[in-house]
Protein backbone atom coordinates (compact mmCIF):
# COMPACT_ATOMS: atom_id res chain seq x y z
CA UNK A 1 0.00 0.00 0.00
CA UNK A 2 1.37 3.43 -0.92
CA UNK A 3 1.74 6.23 1.62
CA UNK A 4 -0.68 8.42 -0.32
CA UNK A 5 -3.44 5.81 0.01
CA UNK A 6 -3.34 5.86 3.84
CA UNK A 7 -5.82 8.47 5.05
CA UNK A 8 -4.93 10.60 8.12
CA UNK A 9 -7.63 9.00 10.29
CA UNK A 10 -6.42 5.51 9.33
CA UNK A 11 -2.83 6.46 10.12
CA UNK A 12 -3.90 7.86 13.49
CA UNK A 13 -5.89 4.71 14.28
CA UNK A 14 -2.84 2.60 13.48
CA UNK A 15 -0.84 4.77 15.87
CA UNK A 16 -3.42 4.31 18.63
CA UNK A 17 -3.44 0.53 18.12
CA UNK A 18 0.33 0.38 18.39
CA UNK A 19 0.55 2.55 21.51
CA UNK A 20 -2.27 0.72 23.31
CA UNK A 21 -0.69 -2.64 22.48
CA UNK A 22 2.77 -1.77 23.86
CA UNK A 23 2.68 -1.23 27.65
CA UNK A 24 6.25 0.10 27.76
CA UNK A 25 5.74 2.49 24.87
CA UNK A 26 7.47 3.06 21.55
CA UNK A 27 10.17 5.49 20.55
CA UNK A 28 9.60 7.90 17.69
CA UNK A 29 12.01 5.93 15.53
CA UNK A 30 10.15 2.67 16.19
CA UNK A 31 6.83 4.32 15.35
CA UNK A 32 8.09 5.85 12.11
CA UNK A 33 9.61 2.53 10.99
CA UNK A 34 6.79 0.17 12.00
CA UNK A 35 3.39 1.88 11.98
CA UNK A 36 1.57 1.96 8.66
CA UNK A 37 1.14 5.47 7.34
CA UNK A 38 4.61 6.48 8.54
CA UNK A 39 6.71 3.48 7.51
CA UNK A 40 5.95 3.97 3.82
CA UNK A 41 7.39 7.51 4.03
CA UNK A 42 10.45 6.56 6.09
CA UNK A 43 12.81 7.02 3.12
CA UNK A 44 11.35 10.39 2.16
CA UNK A 45 11.57 13.82 3.75
CA UNK A 46 12.40 13.09 7.40
CA UNK A 47 11.42 16.55 8.59
CA UNK A 48 7.99 16.35 6.95
CA UNK A 49 7.50 12.86 8.42
CA UNK A 50 8.27 14.05 11.94
CA UNK A 51 5.92 17.04 11.51
CA UNK A 52 3.17 14.64 10.44
CA UNK A 53 3.76 12.55 13.57
CA UNK A 54 3.66 15.62 15.83
CA UNK A 55 0.42 16.79 14.19
CA UNK A 56 -1.15 13.35 14.61
CA UNK A 57 -0.24 13.36 18.30
CA UNK A 58 -1.85 16.76 18.72
CA UNK A 59 -5.04 15.68 16.91
CA UNK A 60 -5.36 12.55 19.04
CA UNK A 61 -4.80 14.44 22.27
CA UNK A 62 -7.43 17.00 21.27
CA UNK A 63 -9.79 14.05 20.66
CA UNK A 64 -9.30 12.99 24.28
CA UNK A 65 -6.78 10.20 23.76
CA UNK A 66 -4.12 10.37 26.53
CA UNK A 67 -0.79 9.96 24.74
CA UNK A 68 1.98 10.17 27.33
CA UNK A 69 5.64 10.99 26.65
CA UNK A 70 8.14 9.03 28.74
CA UNK A 71 11.68 10.39 28.93
CA UNK A 72 14.77 8.23 29.02
CA UNK A 73 15.74 7.21 32.54
CA UNK A 74 19.40 8.21 32.14
CA UNK A 75 18.69 11.32 30.03
CA UNK A 76 15.10 12.60 30.48
CA UNK A 77 15.76 15.71 28.37
CA UNK A 78 16.74 13.70 25.29
CA UNK A 79 13.67 13.81 23.04
CA UNK A 80 15.18 11.31 20.61
CA UNK A 81 15.02 8.59 23.27
CA UNK A 82 11.53 9.50 24.49
CA UNK A 83 8.85 6.80 24.34
CA UNK A 84 5.16 7.25 23.72
CA UNK A 85 2.35 5.23 25.24
CA UNK A 86 -1.39 5.25 25.92
CA UNK A 87 -2.00 4.08 29.52
CA UNK A 88 -5.02 1.81 29.63
CA UNK A 89 -5.83 2.92 33.17
CA UNK A 90 -6.57 6.43 31.87
CA UNK A 91 -8.44 5.19 28.81
CA UNK A 92 -10.88 2.77 30.43
CA UNK A 93 -14.51 3.47 31.25
CA UNK A 94 -15.11 4.78 34.82
CA UNK A 95 -16.23 2.23 37.41
CA UNK A 96 -19.41 4.15 38.26
CA UNK A 97 -20.66 4.18 34.66
CA UNK A 98 -23.66 1.88 34.18
CA UNK A 99 -25.79 0.91 31.17
CA UNK A 100 -29.36 -0.23 30.69
CA UNK A 101 -30.07 -3.62 29.15
CA UNK A 102 -30.96 -1.96 25.85
CA UNK A 103 -27.72 0.03 25.85
CA UNK A 104 -25.70 -3.11 26.63
CA UNK A 105 -27.34 -4.90 23.70
CA UNK A 106 -26.36 -2.07 21.37
CA UNK A 107 -22.81 -2.01 22.75
CA UNK A 108 -22.50 -5.77 22.25
CA UNK A 109 -23.63 -5.38 18.65
CA UNK A 110 -21.17 -2.54 18.05
CA UNK A 111 -18.40 -4.52 19.72
CA UNK A 112 -19.06 -7.49 17.44
CA UNK A 113 -18.72 -5.31 14.37
CA UNK A 114 -15.65 -3.52 15.75
CA UNK A 115 -13.88 -6.72 16.77
CA UNK A 116 -14.09 -8.00 13.21
CA UNK A 117 -12.86 -4.81 11.60
CA UNK A 118 -10.64 -3.06 14.13
CA UNK A 119 -7.50 -5.08 13.56
CA UNK A 120 -7.00 -4.91 9.82
CA UNK A 121 -4.33 -6.79 7.93
CA UNK A 122 -2.24 -3.64 7.87
CA UNK A 123 -2.53 -3.27 11.65
CA UNK A 124 -1.60 -6.93 12.13
CA UNK A 125 1.46 -6.34 9.95
CA UNK A 126 2.44 -3.33 12.05
CA UNK A 127 2.16 -5.37 15.25
CA UNK A 128 4.35 -8.08 13.73
CA UNK A 129 6.97 -5.45 12.93
CA UNK A 130 6.80 -4.16 16.49
CA UNK A 131 7.28 -7.69 17.84
CA UNK A 132 10.25 -8.13 15.52
CA UNK A 133 11.90 -5.23 17.34
CA UNK A 134 11.75 -7.26 20.55
CA UNK A 135 8.91 -5.23 22.07
CA UNK A 136 6.16 -6.97 24.04
CA UNK A 137 2.63 -6.48 22.73
CA UNK A 138 -0.45 -6.91 24.91
CA UNK A 139 -3.27 -9.00 23.45
CA UNK A 140 -6.08 -8.58 22.91
CA UNK A 141 -5.76 -4.91 22.06
CA UNK A 142 -9.51 -4.45 21.70
CA UNK A 143 -11.52 -2.80 24.43
CA UNK A 144 -10.62 0.85 23.93
CA UNK A 145 -13.15 3.27 22.52
CA UNK A 146 -12.18 4.68 19.11
CA UNK A 147 -13.55 8.06 18.11
CA UNK A 148 -14.87 7.83 14.56
CA UNK A 149 -15.78 11.15 12.98
CA UNK A 150 -17.38 11.71 9.63
CA UNK A 151 -15.20 13.96 7.51
CA UNK A 152 -16.53 16.62 5.18
CA UNK A 153 -15.63 16.28 1.47
CA UNK A 154 -13.34 19.32 1.72
CA UNK A 155 -11.31 17.86 4.59
CA UNK A 156 -8.75 15.93 2.54
CA UNK A 157 -7.75 18.83 0.32
CA UNK A 158 -7.61 21.27 3.22
CA UNK A 159 -5.49 18.91 5.29
CA UNK A 160 -3.07 18.45 2.40
CA UNK A 161 -2.81 22.21 1.85
CA UNK A 162 -2.26 22.73 5.57
CA UNK A 163 0.60 20.23 5.64
CA UNK A 164 2.23 21.88 2.60
CA UNK A 165 1.51 25.48 3.71
CA UNK A 166 -0.35 26.34 0.50
CA UNK A 167 -3.18 28.84 0.02
CA UNK A 168 -6.59 27.46 -0.98
CA UNK A 169 -9.70 28.77 -2.71
CA UNK A 170 -13.24 27.53 -2.19
CA UNK A 171 -16.87 28.63 -2.44
CA UNK A 172 -18.46 29.31 0.93
CA UNK A 173 -22.19 29.65 1.56
CA UNK A 174 -23.10 31.66 4.63
CA UNK A 175 -26.58 31.38 6.18
CA UNK A 176 -28.95 33.82 4.56
CA UNK A 177 -26.83 34.31 1.42
CA UNK A 178 -28.47 33.49 -1.90
CA UNK A 179 -25.25 32.15 -3.41
CA UNK A 180 -21.83 30.97 -2.29
CA UNK A 181 -18.90 33.38 -2.44
CA UNK A 182 -15.31 32.60 -3.36
CA UNK A 183 -12.83 32.77 -0.47
CA UNK A 184 -9.04 32.70 -0.55
CA UNK A 185 -7.59 31.38 2.69
CA UNK A 186 -4.32 30.30 4.29
CA UNK A 187 -5.34 27.03 6.07
CA UNK A 188 -3.59 27.39 9.44
CA UNK A 189 -5.52 24.71 11.38
CA UNK A 190 -8.32 22.15 11.14
CA UNK A 191 -10.15 21.32 14.32
CA UNK A 192 -13.26 19.48 15.45
CA UNK A 193 -15.62 21.44 17.68
CA UNK A 194 -19.03 20.28 18.91
CA UNK A 195 -18.73 17.32 16.56
CA UNK A 196 -18.17 19.45 13.45
CA UNK A 197 -15.00 20.27 11.51
CA UNK A 198 -13.80 23.86 11.19
CA UNK A 199 -11.06 25.54 9.18
CA UNK A 200 -9.15 28.36 10.84
CA UNK A 201 -6.91 30.57 8.79
CA UNK A 202 -6.05 33.93 7.28
CA UNK A 203 -8.79 35.15 4.95
CA UNK A 204 -7.11 37.11 2.14
CA UNK A 205 -10.43 38.71 1.14
CA UNK A 206 -11.18 39.99 4.67
CA UNK A 207 -7.52 40.48 5.67
CA UNK A 208 -8.24 38.85 9.01
CA UNK A 209 -8.27 35.47 10.73
CA UNK A 210 -11.55 33.66 10.19
CA UNK A 211 -13.14 30.33 11.11
CA UNK A 212 -15.08 28.39 8.45
CA UNK A 213 -17.48 25.50 8.93
CA UNK A 214 -16.47 22.77 6.48
CA UNK A 215 -20.07 21.73 5.86
CA UNK A 216 -20.67 25.17 4.28
CA UNK A 217 -17.92 24.76 1.69
CA UNK A 218 -19.61 24.03 -1.62
CA UNK A 219 -17.82 22.36 -4.49
CA UNK A 220 -14.15 21.36 -4.69
CA UNK A 221 -11.28 23.04 -2.87
CA UNK A 222 -8.57 24.46 -5.16
CA UNK A 223 -5.02 24.25 -3.82
CA UNK A 224 -2.96 27.08 -5.30
CA UNK A 225 0.80 27.37 -5.82
CA UNK A 226 0.94 30.31 -3.41
CA UNK A 227 2.77 29.33 -0.22
CA UNK A 228 2.69 30.92 3.22
CA UNK A 229 5.20 30.72 6.06
CA UNK A 230 4.73 27.45 8.00
CA UNK A 231 5.31 29.39 11.23
CA UNK A 232 1.93 31.05 10.73
CA UNK A 233 0.34 27.73 11.71
CA UNK A 234 1.99 27.78 15.15
CA UNK A 235 -0.64 28.01 17.87
CA UNK A 236 -3.44 28.38 15.32
CA UNK A 237 -5.48 25.45 16.65
CA UNK A 238 -5.33 26.84 20.19
CA UNK A 239 -6.38 30.31 19.02
CA UNK A 240 -9.24 28.84 17.03
CA UNK A 241 -10.50 26.81 19.98
CA UNK A 242 -10.25 29.80 22.31
CA UNK A 243 -12.30 31.87 19.87
CA UNK A 244 -14.98 29.20 19.55
CA UNK A 245 -15.08 28.72 23.32
CA UNK A 246 -15.55 32.45 23.82
CA UNK A 247 -18.30 32.61 21.21
CA UNK A 248 -20.13 29.63 22.73
CA UNK A 249 -19.88 31.14 26.21
CA UNK A 250 -21.45 34.37 24.97
CA UNK A 251 -24.69 32.75 23.77
CA UNK A 252 -26.78 29.99 25.30
CA UNK A 253 -29.90 28.11 24.36
CA UNK A 254 -32.49 27.42 27.06
CA UNK A 255 -34.16 24.09 26.35
CA UNK A 256 -36.73 21.72 27.80
CA UNK A 257 -35.43 18.23 27.04
CA UNK A 258 -37.47 15.08 27.60
CA UNK A 259 -35.67 12.82 30.12
CA UNK A 260 -34.30 9.40 29.12
CA UNK A 261 -34.22 10.32 25.43
CA UNK A 262 -31.49 10.54 22.81
CA UNK A 263 -31.66 14.32 23.04
CA UNK A 264 -31.07 14.20 26.80
CA UNK A 265 -28.09 11.90 26.31
CA UNK A 266 -26.44 13.89 23.54
CA UNK A 267 -27.21 17.45 24.60
CA UNK A 268 -26.82 16.90 28.33
CA UNK A 269 -23.09 16.30 27.92
CA UNK A 270 -22.57 19.75 26.46
CA UNK A 271 -24.65 21.89 28.79
CA UNK A 272 -25.76 22.26 32.37
CA UNK A 273 -29.17 21.66 33.95
CA UNK A 274 -30.69 24.26 36.25
CA UNK A 275 -34.16 23.77 37.74
CA UNK A 276 -34.87 21.04 35.21
CA UNK A 277 -33.96 23.24 32.24
CA UNK A 278 -30.91 22.65 30.01
CA UNK A 279 -28.64 25.63 29.33
CA UNK A 280 -26.61 24.83 26.22
CA UNK A 281 -23.77 27.04 24.89
CA UNK A 282 -23.58 27.16 21.11
CA UNK A 283 -21.51 28.64 18.31
CA UNK A 284 -23.87 28.74 15.32
CA UNK A 285 -27.65 29.15 15.66
CA UNK A 286 -28.37 27.67 12.22
CA UNK A 287 -26.29 24.56 12.86
CA UNK A 288 -27.81 24.07 16.31
CA UNK A 289 -31.32 24.54 14.90
CA UNK A 290 -30.78 21.70 12.43
CA UNK A 291 -29.56 19.47 15.27
CA UNK A 292 -32.45 20.33 17.60
CA UNK A 293 -35.01 19.81 14.85
CA UNK A 294 -33.69 16.28 14.34
CA UNK A 295 -34.81 15.40 17.88
CA UNK A 296 -38.43 16.34 17.10
CA UNK A 297 -40.70 16.42 20.19
CA UNK A 298 -37.83 15.55 22.55
CA UNK A 299 -36.70 19.21 22.66
CA UNK A 300 -38.58 22.45 23.30
CA UNK A 301 -36.72 25.72 22.67
CA UNK A 302 -37.42 28.48 25.18
CA UNK A 303 -34.68 30.95 24.27
CA UNK A 304 -33.34 32.67 22.25
CA UNK A 305 -36.22 33.58 19.96
CA UNK A 306 -34.03 33.47 16.84
CA UNK A 307 -33.17 29.82 17.55
CA UNK A 308 -36.82 29.01 18.20
CA UNK A 309 -37.81 30.52 14.85
CA UNK A 310 -35.08 28.60 13.02
CA UNK A 311 -36.14 25.27 14.54
CA UNK A 312 -39.80 25.87 13.65
CA UNK A 313 -38.80 26.78 10.09
CA UNK A 314 -36.72 23.60 9.75
CA UNK A 315 -39.54 21.40 11.07
CA UNK A 316 -42.01 23.15 8.77
CA UNK A 317 -39.81 22.37 5.76
CA UNK A 318 -39.61 18.73 6.79
CA UNK A 319 -43.37 18.53 7.26
CA UNK A 320 -44.09 20.16 3.93
CA UNK A 321 -41.61 17.92 2.12
CA UNK A 322 -43.38 14.81 3.40
CA UNK A 323 -46.97 16.03 3.24
CA UNK A 324 -49.38 14.49 0.76
CA UNK A 325 -51.22 16.86 -1.59
CA UNK A 326 -54.47 18.12 -0.08
CA UNK A 327 -57.57 16.46 -1.62
CA UNK A 328 -59.84 18.51 -3.83
CA UNK A 329 -62.83 19.94 -1.92
CA UNK A 330 -66.02 17.89 -2.28
CA UNK A 331 -68.60 19.28 -4.69
CA UNK A 332 -71.02 19.83 -1.81
CA UNK A 333 -68.59 22.13 -0.05
CA UNK A 334 -69.42 25.83 -0.49
CA UNK A 335 -66.94 27.69 -2.65
CA UNK A 336 -64.25 29.49 -0.71
CA UNK A 337 -64.32 27.05 2.22
CA UNK A 338 -62.10 24.05 2.90
CA UNK A 339 -63.32 20.96 4.77
CA UNK A 340 -61.97 20.83 8.32
CA UNK A 341 -60.29 17.47 7.69
CA UNK A 342 -58.23 19.02 4.89
CA UNK A 343 -57.11 22.08 6.81
CA UNK A 344 -53.45 22.00 7.84
CA UNK A 345 -53.06 21.62 11.58
CA UNK A 346 -50.47 23.00 13.94
CA UNK A 347 -47.04 21.41 14.10
CA UNK A 348 -47.14 18.96 16.96
CA UNK A 349 -43.97 18.22 18.82
CA UNK A 350 -42.20 20.99 16.94
CA UNK A 351 -39.38 21.12 19.44
CA UNK A 352 -39.58 24.90 19.50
Amino acid sequence: MSAASVRPEERQLNLVLALVATPNGLSKEQILRSVQGYAERARGDRRALEKMFERDKQDLREAGIPILTLGAVDDPDNNQDSRYTIPKTEYELPDDLTFTSAEIALLNLAAAVWSQGSLSGAAQSALMKIRSLGIDVDEPILGFAPRVSLREPAFGALRGANEKSLVVRFAYLRPGDAAARSRTVEPHALLEYEGRWHLYGWDHDRQAERTFLLSRITGPVTITDEAFAPERRDGAAARAREGLDALAASQQAVLDVAPNTEAALRLGRRGRIEAGVLHLPFVDAHVLADELASFGPEVLVREPEQLRVLVIAQLTRVRDAHSEPEPEPASSTPRGRTPAAARPGRIRGSGA
